[in-house]
Order: structure tokens, then sequence, then C-alpha cells
């Protein structure tokens, strides 16, 4: 039997875990985002948020973010053809906008006093003619985007019940400057921010939910796994010189890595506690394992394996040990990512060999196998946004390796940044 590529040598040229691949969205599958436009999304008034002549501009940052992450939301329509807010006539002003068949109206004003800007937003609901938000946020020019987004998720949360994302980023690694390093850029493709410098093969950033991003770097010559530290602002050692070390996960609680290593015969899966600083096996076949992730309750994992002969998908229950497939008739799986609801599991695959892969959804029984790219490039490294409602992976469509987005049933794929350089490996943050 043919042998599969080792994980050494790939990750040695900067691919993940098992091979290239390719394709784009499209889909007869329907799985839940509502659309913008969709008349029975219920509209937000938008009116002008008042400034004075010294914080115009940041009025109208501040704005535009805002408009921008609710539209992204698909929780509401924005309207902005309506009467401006006037407090003063705060009946009339409400009583127009609900003319203009909004549900609700959302107001601001910012006023300056050197180096702060101070941010009043406030929400009513049109049916009840009653505030529902009401929140001032404080800071400098550097953090208006930072505080929108902030003010964005708050408004999502108070109007819908449900977590919004416009707070979130997308950790990467590109090769623009001749190596490859991690960066991060937020959800909406701004604040591009360079992380590392190591000047060699800095891949596989994996976010745990108290901020920290882990990588796999060759920054010492062996692919090691490393931790950023974004608020203490310092990167530092985790796993070094214990042969190959492909970070795939941390665990919901923050206490545990789980990777891919060489350690044995061939490289299998290995959880890292970091409290204990111990390192333990948990798959010892005469195969190729790697790719693992975990499940949203930190009892399972995924991971890719070819003990039944290509590459499929696995699932794993920690506790037991008891491991099944989830797919069979793969020509080749890679980079499984367990969805935020525990539902279902992106990865990418393609189906006959030379053919390009594509990005899949495969649910827990393994029965229900859902497509969500063909025939757009090399789409690969699928990562979920925290809400599980959209997913962003890495695509060559337009020649160079880039940073898209699309719904959750693969739909209104878009780029996330024009970034020069090929981009690969992306995880969304919590």
């Amino acid at each position: 039997m043919k042998k599969i590529v080792s994980l050494a040598a790939l990750a040695a040229v900067g691919l993940f875990v098992f091979v290239p691949v390719w394709g784009a969205p499209k889909t007869d599958v329907y799985i839940g985002i509502t659309s913008v436009g969709d008349k029975h999304l219920p509209a937000i008034g938008m009116p002008e948020f008042k400034a004075g002549a010294d914080s115009k501009d940041a009025a109208n940052l501040v704005r535009d973010v805002l408009r921008s992450d609710l539209l992204f939301a698909r929780y509401f329509d924005v309207k902005e053809d309506g009467p401006d807010f006037n407090s003063k006539k705060l009946s009339q002003t409400l009583t127009g906008w609900a003319k203009a068949k909004a549900s609700y109206l959302l107001a601001g004003d910012i006023v300056y006093e050197d180096p702060y800007y101070t941010i009043k937003i406030y929400v009513y609901d049109l049916s009840t003619r009653t505030p529902v938000f009401s929140k001032a946020f404080k800071g400098t020019q550097n953090s208006l985007r930072r505080l929108s987004h902030i003010a964005s998720d708050q408004i999502t949360s108070a109007l819908t019940g449900k977590r919004g994302i416009a707070d979130t980023k997308i950790a990467f690694s590109n090769n623009a400057t001749k190596h490859k390093e991690i960066y991060m850029v937020d959800y909406d493709g701004e604040n591009l921010q360079k992380l590392t410098s190591d000047r060699s093969i800095a891949l596989l950033p994996r976010w745990s939910k108290d901020g920290r991003i882990f990588y796999t770097t060759y920054k010492y010559r062996n692919p090691d796994i490393f931790a950023i530290d974004l608020k203490a602002g310092k990167i530092a050692p985790v796993v070094i010189r214990g042969g190959l070390s492909l970070i795939g996960g941390v665990s919901p609680d923050g206490k545990a890595l789980v990777f891919t290593s060489s350690g044995g015969s061939n490289p299998s899966i290995y959880i890292y506690n970091l409290e204990t600083h111990t390192k333990q096996r948990i798959t010892n076949k005469t195969s190729v394992d790697g790719s693992p992730s975990y499940s949203p309750d930190g009892k399972y994992i995924t991971f890719v394996s070819n003990r039944a002969g290509n590459p499929q998908i696995y699932v794993m229950e920690l506790a037991t040990g008891q491991t099944r497939a989830l797919t069979k008739n793969f020509n080749w799986s890679d980079t499984p990512q367990w969805s935020p609801t525990g539902e279902w599991i992106v990865f990418s695959g393609r189906e006959e060999p030379y053919h390009p892969m594509d990005i899949f959804l495969v649910d827990l029984t393994g029965t229900q196998l859902r497509r969500l790219t063909t025939d757009a490039g090399s789409n690969e490294d699928p990562t979920w946004s925290p809400d599980g409602r959209f997913i962003a992976f890495t695509t060559t469509r337009n020649g160079q390796r880039q940073l898209y987005l699309m719904d959750m049933d693969g739909s209104a794929p878009h780029l996330l940044a024009d970034l020069p350089g090929d981009s690969f490996t992306p995880h969304w943050s919590f």
C-alpha cells in the first residue's frame, strides 16, 4: 500500500497536515442565515450622529462601523431615510422613524475633549416608544473602531439575546515578508497587525478563550509550539525540541493543547497539559493521525487519519478512547474544525484523486455531508466564527492565496482583506 507523505515533510514547506487543495461556493442547502434585505428582518433607523466640528469625522467613522457590523450580522436591515434625531422632540422623531417602517431607532452623539472621545449610543424600540439600550463609550482616536465593534455587539445582544461577533479577530499565517509570520486582523478585514518576527515558518495560530494564541514555528529550526500573550505583549515557547509539534487546538477550559507529534513511529495525536507540562499520547496506530481539534465541551476531538486507507475524518471520545469515522469515501480529508454549536464539523476534502479539494460540512452521525465550495481555486483551512454562523477560509480563486469569509451554508463568499503575499491556516477568536 502506498504510504502518504509524512507530516514533517509537509510542515517543512508550510503546508498543514496532509496535502494541497481546491474549490467555491455553490450550494442548494440552506442552513439558516437570513439575507440582508429580507422583508422579514426588523429594520434599524440610523440618522446621522450628532457631533461638533472637532468630532464630525469620528462620528461618521463610528456610525459607518456600526452600520457595517449590523448589516453583516444579518439580524437587521438598516434604514437611513428618516428625520434627524432630536432629543428635545423625541416623540416626533420616533413617530417619523416608525412611519419609515423602522422597528428600532439607533442614535448617537460624540463629544471630543482632548485626547478622548465620548460616544453616547441610544436605541429605542419604536413599537413601545421606549429606550432599550443606552450607553456611553470613551476612548482615543485609535480606539474608535474597537469601541464601535463593542457597541455593535452589545446592541445585538440587547435586541436579539444573541452574541455578536464584531469584536472578534482572525489570526493567520502570511508570507508577505518572504517568511511565514503570524498576523491578526479584525473580523471585517481592518486593523491588520503582525504578531511575530520569527523569520522562519510560523503557522497554525490557535486561539484560547483567554486571548492567547498558540502556534507552531520553526524559529529554533524545529517545529515547536509557542504562545503569544497579547495582553502582556510576550511570546514564549511551550513545547520545544520534541520532534514535530503541530498545534491542533486549545481545550475549552484553556488547560490543555491537542497537537500532532512525531514522538512515535508515526505522527500521532497528543494532549499537552499546560498546568503540569506533561503530554499524553492518545492515538497509537500504524497510521498518520493529525489535524486534531476539540469539541465545544472538551469531551471529544475530531482529527484526520489514514488508518483505513485514504485520510478520513474521525471523532474520538477522550474519556474512553472510543473512535469512529465520520467520512469513508474521500480521497483526501484535512483540517476538521468543530462548530461552536457542536452540530457540525467543517473540513477540506476531495472525493476523487487529482480533483480540487473543497470545503464540506459533516454532521456527528456522518450521514449528512454538505459541500460548501466548488470550482473556484483551492479552498482550505476552514474556521468557524464564534457564533457558528460564518466560516473563514483560504482560497486561490483570485490567483494568490487569500482570506475569505462565507455563510455557513456556503453562500455570500467575499474577500476578508486584500493583503500582500499568501495567507494560510486562519483561526477565528472566541
